[in-house]
C-alpha cells in the first residue's frame, strides 16, 4: 500500500514536531527541511490543526508545535484519517466500480483482511515510538544555510 504524498507530508511534520519539541517551528522551516512545497505544507498544517493534533499561532512569533503528547498520537489514527478510505482496488470503491469480475471474484476479502492487518501495525506504535531516535533526527531536520543554497534538504 502506497501512501499519498498527503499522509507523508503530514507524519513528516509530525515527526519534525516531535524532534524539535519545546520551540514553535514554521512551515518554511518545514518545507525547507525536507524539501518541499510550502504551498502543499499550508494544507496538511491547517488538517492535522483541525484534528487536534498541533496547534498553530498566527502572525509575528507564531508557529505551530504539538497539541498532544506525543504518546498520544497513534500512527494508524493518523495514517486512516489522512488516507480516507482504503481503495486498494476499484471493488473497493462506492458503488462497487465497473470491474466485470465483482460478481464471482474472491479477491475482495485477502485485500481487506491485508488492509485490515496493515492498519493493525500501525495502530500499535504512536509518534513517541517512532521517536527512539529524537536526537538523531533533530539533528538531520535542523536548518543548514549550505543545504538551503545547493538545493539540497534532509529527507
Amino acid at each position: 500500500m502506497k501512501l499519498t504524498a498527503f499522509t507523508d507530508y503530514s507524519l513528516r511534520v509530525l515527526l519534525y514536531l516531535a524532534a524539535n519539541s519545546g520551540r514553535k517551528a514554521t512551515i518554511a522551516e518545514i518545507a525547507t527541511a525536507f524539501g518541499i512545497s510550502e504551498h502543499h505544507l499550508v494544507k496538511v498544517v491547517h488538517f492535522l490543526g483541525k484534528q487536534g493534533w498541533i496547534a498553530t499561532v498566527r502572525g509575528k512569533g507564531g508557529g505551530m508545535t504539538l497539541a498532544m503528547q506525543p504518546k498520544d498520537i497513534c500512527l494508524g489514527k493518523v495514517v486512516r484519517d489522512t488516507e480516507g478510505n482504503a481503495v486498494p482496488a476499484e471493488c473497493f470503491e462506492a458503488g462497487g466500480g465497473h470491474c466485470i469480475l465483482s460478481g464471482c471474484c474472491e479477491l475482495k476479502g485477502p485485500l481487506a483482511e491485508a488492509v485490515a492487518a496493515f492498519y493493525a501495525v500501525l495502530d500499535r506504535y504512536s509518534l513517541a515510538d517512532v521517536m527512539t531516535n529524537r536526537r538523531a533526527l533533530a539533528q538531520v531536520l535542523t536548518f543548514h544555510p549550505a543545504r538551503a543554497a545547493s538545493g539540497m534538504a534532509a529527507t
